[in-house]
This record gives C-alpha cells, structure tokens and sequence, in this order.
C-alpha cells in the first residue's frame, strides 16, 4: 500500500459488519498486509448474524493454510467435523439416494474421464456401480476417515460458523485489526467524488476510512443502501426462498458428510459437528407456509431440539457490482446462492483473496473493479448453473413445486453442459470453474441423465485391459477404504474440543 500521484493513500480499510464475512475478511488482510494497511471493523453485539452457514468444500482447506492457521487447533475452536461430501435423498424420483463426492471417481484418461471407460465396461458386463470407484464416497459411506499422505482423501469441514469467527476474531486482533462496538446510524458519501467517506455510528462516531468492505449481510447497507449498486434477481430459477435452522443433540458419531433430503416444496439439510447437528428446512413459500415448514422440520429432525427456531427470508441472486467505487461487497451482502452446494463460505473467502490480490496502492483503479467484478459474477454464475442442475434434471411430478422446476427453462450455459452430456458423457469447464468434471458427472448421473454414448478411446482397451483397469480401482479404493480409523474416533484423537457435548 502507498502513496499515489495526487497524494491520496489507501491506508485505511473498514470492514463494516462481523460474523463469519466480516472476521474472514478482517483476519485475511491483517495477517497478509500487516502494517502496510490499518483494518477496522465495526459491528454492533445487538445485531445477529445468519450464522447457519456450517458445511464447506475443499478450498477451505487451503485458505486456512494460506492464512498459516493450525488445522487441528481451528477444528477444536469450532468444533468442526470432516466432510467428505453431500448424500442427496429423493432428488431424482422421491426414493432415490446418490452421493456427490469431492473426490475423483477412478483414473481419467487425458483424452476422456473415467466415466467414460465406466459407460463402456457396463456393456461388457460390468455392473458395479460408478460410486465403488470413488475412495471419498465409500470412506463416507461406511464413516470412516483419516489424513492420507499426498492429499488422497479431499476433504472440507462442518463446523460452527459462530464460533469460526469468534477464532477469526482473536487471530485478526493478534495481527493488529481493531474492533469497534457500535451500530451504523448513516453512511456517508463524499460530496465531489461519490465516494463512502465514513461510517457514521448511532452515538454520533464518525469512522472515516479509503476503502470499505460491505459484511452487512442481506442488508447490503453500503453497497446498496448508499450506493445503489442493483442486484439481479435468480429465483426465477432457484424459486426456494425461505429457510428455518435448529441445532440438535448428536444422537450417534458425527458422519463424515453433509445430508440433503429433497422434500415436495424443497429441502432440508443435517449438518454434523462434534458437539451438535445442524438442520434446516428450505422451502419455496408459494408452495409451503412457515407454519408448516416449522412442523415438517420438528418433525423430522433426530436428536433433542437445543435452540429456538432461527427463520430467514432470501431471495437468490447478485449484486450487479460487488466492487462499486471504493466499496467491496463480501459475503451475503454480494448475492446470495442458497446452501444446497455449501458454497456460502467459499464465496467469501474467493472475494476476500481477489481483493487481497488487486488492493490499490493509491486510487481505486477502474481496471482492477471491472475485473473484479467480472471475475465474481463468473464464479457466481457458474455455481448457479450447478445448483439449478439438482431442480432441473429430476424426474419427480409429485408435487406442484417439483413441476415448475422440471418445466422452467435454464440459462443456455447450463442446458448446453446437460444436452452435451447426455448425447456424449462430455464436461467442459471453463476459467478455474469451481466445480470439478467428476461434480458434475456424479450429479448428473445421480440426477437421471444417462449419457448415449463416450468416447471412442475406451473401446481401445480389450476386455482384459479393461477388467484388470477397473477391477484394480475398485479393489484398491475397497482396501483403502477398510483401512481408514471410524470418523468419530479420528476427530476425538486428533482435534476433540473441550465443549464437545455442550451447544455453542
């Protein structure tokens, strides 16, 4: 950070709201800038966050590297868990299950994935399912886990969000960020430039500062209320808009894995950590109302209620500008894509390591926001596209909501990724695209689509060639998977917390 020409220097970065966004962002930029930047958040006890955003994928892991965050201590702190994945109940037909694993499925090829190889060998006579080739999903499956060398379990967390930032908290204070206690009264503009010049408290404190990260959530306060950056409205092809969450006691060891069961109007999720279950009921309100949703998610929760039910109201979409002038929107206040995917957290720390890498010495330089702000509606628009895939490819009519989705019409990105699918078993993915080609295939055939036909490549192979190929995989993930310690047992030897069995 410096001095540019006209004398203006970037020095000062407010981080307006706390939580999971606000304490991301606050802990990232102290401890990677240090004293080159003064980072001040402000946030107010008096009002709650979302805080239900307790499932995450792999580059989690990564980011808390980057960050030098010791994994065993971060997990003891939020009481987290491993995830390999997520079980998706009733998506296809109402009865079905399939599993979307962050591992690969069997070996690719560079000309074709393994799936294609998969698709050849059933018409050869070999009818073990595609999940036995995936060393995550059967480890999740039977609940089992451990560390493997060379990175071979990919693996992300479930953990207490609350408590995660908490742990932000006290690393991005020990690097230097200051907290201040307060609520936001009005946000005040620059005259001449357009510019947010401070954050004026209720008690009349004026925060002055050069650029502002907007962590207030749904309330979009800086981004929207002062700037008017406009937000794109999905629900047109993500219609759920409602959520209730409640945390229960565990009634048995927490499993590996992230629970997704379809309902007639929705969804609700089962979320395990060391010291409790997260649960939720997503739904669509024209189709269920809050009553209802509160009985349906009471009624089919495990384990005693600990907390008093926690509703929220969403619409899916994106900010038009993350990045509008001098201010960044981080986290909810950016957009919303619901948490089908687990994609909440991601979404925040992948803004938070854009803005680290594009910080202005001096003047905000349109370039850097134009790119940035391509960059985030990309990754946005992408992870929207995979998380209509679960609404459109199914084959459920048994209920008004069930139809809409399988009748709507798709963005052309994605129905161009299903058509070429099911002609050709085919995945393209583009610019550092967040979901991997296994992703989509494992949720695509989970989904009902069936390619026609693959690759020519995997007829090369002889009948022997391809049974030694795929009986090999089998067998090796079968043994890798029986050697692996029960999931429970390995989180209580390697990061027990000291609150397990007590609600956070």
């Amino acid at each position: 950070m410096g001095q540019d020409m006209d004398g203006r220097q970037v020095k000062r970065i407010i981080v307006a709201g706390g939580g999971t966004a606000g304490w991301m962002a606050a802990a990232a930029i102290a401890r990677t800038m240090g004293r080159a930047a003064q980072v001040i958040l402000v946030e107010s006890e008096a009002i709650g966050t979302v805080g239900v955003g307790e499932a995450t994928i792999p580059p989690i892991v990564t980011y808390n590297r980057l960050l030098g965050i010791n994994e065993a201590e971060f997990m003891r702190a939020t009481n987290a868990t491993f995830k390999l994945g997520i079980l998706f109940d009733g998506w296809r037909d109402g009865r079905d299950r399939y599993f979307h694993s962050f591992g690969n499925t069997g070996n690719d090829h560079w000309a074709a994935g393994f799936q294609h190889y998969w698709l050849n060998g059933r018409t050869r006579g070999h009818d073990a399912p595609y999940d036995d080739y995936c060393l995550e999903l059967v480890a999740a499956l039977q609940g089992k886990f451990a560390h493997l060398p060379d990175n071979g379990l990919n693996y992300a967390y479930h953990l207490d969000s609350t408590l995660y930032a908490q742990f932000l908290r006290r690393m991005a204070e020990d690097d230097g960020a200051q907290r201040i206690e307060g609520k936001i009264a009005r946000v005040e503009l620059d005259a001449e430039r357009g510019d947010i010049a401070a954050l004026v408290l209720e008690r009349g404190e004026r925060i002055e500062g050069d650029l502002f990260i907007d962590c207030t959530g749904f309330r979009a306060l800086l981004i929207e209320g002062a700037l008017h950056a406009g937000f794109d409205d999905w629900s047109h092809w993500l219609p759920c808009d409602s959520a209730i969450a409640v945390q229960t006691a565990n009634v048995g060891p927490p499993l590996p894995y992230t629970r997704a069961m379809a309902h007639d109007a929705g969804w609700q999720w089962r979320i395990p950590l060391q010291h409790r279950t997260g649960n939720g009921l997503i739904w669509c309100s024209r189709y269920l109302d809050r009553e209802a949703a509160l009985s349906r998610l009471l009624g089919n929760v495990e384990g005693q209620v600990l907390t008093e039910p926690n509703h929220l109201h969403f619409v899916t979409g994106v900010r038009r500008r993350q990045w509008h002038r001098n201010c960044v929107a981080i986290g909810l206040s950016g957009g919303f894509m619901e948490p089908l995917e687990s994609t909440s957290i991601h979404l925040i720390q992948r803004a938070i390591l854009r803005l680290i890498r594009m910080l202005p010495l001096g003047e905000v330089n349109p370039s850097d926001v134009a790119e940035f702000n391509e960059q985030q509606l990309q990754d946005m628009v992408q992870i929207r596209d995979f998380l209509i895939l679960h609404y459109k490819a199914t084959e459920r009519r048994d209920s008004p909501f069930w139809r809409q989705c399988a009748a709507m019409a798709v963005p052309d990105s994605l129905a161009q990724k299903m058509a070429l699918f099911a002609e050709t078993a085919r995945v393209f993915r583009k610019n550092e695209e967040l979901f991997a080609e296994n992703s989509w295939v494992q949720v695509m055939m989970g989904q009902g689509i069936v390619p026609r036909s693959w690759h020519p490549i995997a007829a090369r192979l002889t009948d022997e060639e391809l049974a030694r190929l795929l009986d090999g995989i089998r067998q090796k993930v079968t043994q890798t998977a029986a050697s692996l310690p029960a999931h429970g047992a390995y989180v209580a030897r390697y990061c027990g917390a000291v609150a397990a069995g007590k609600a956070a």
